[in-house]
């Protein structure tokens, strides 16, 4: 799912025209990039938790040419699942396997 994707989502659920689902959109990126920022977590309780974290300098290597070349130092953002969202893909995940095993079954 691509930005676009996520401003339809929302504009059907929330019954909101596209530019207003795109504002909001807008606005939550705005506030999670001010929140990285000021080096602060952004906890969605259940959800998860956004986070800045700092990744040390390191060797890498170029894919095409095979040589050694140094990755400088960066912020990169983590994502933690909460407990929440966990359990509902798991349980999303064990159902539809059941599903699967069921149609496997009948079509023996």
């Amino acid at each position: 799912m691509n930005k676009h994707d996520l401003v339809m989502a929302l504009s059907e659920r929330l019954s909101l025209t596209q530019t207003q689902s795109l504002a909001i959109v807008n606005a939550w990126e705005g506030v999670l990039l001010d929140a990285l920022l000021a080096d602060k977590r952004l906890m969605l309780q259940g959800f998860g938790t956004f986070f800045a974290w700092n990744q040390t300098e390191r060797m890498g290597r170029n894919p095409r040419t095979g040589k050694s070349c140094p990755i400088e130092a960066r912020i990169s953002v983590k994502f933690k699942p909460g407990k929440f969202l966990l359990k509902a893909l798991n349980e999303k995940k064990n159902d539809s396997e059941s599903i699967k095993g069921n149609n496997d079954e009948h079509s023996e």
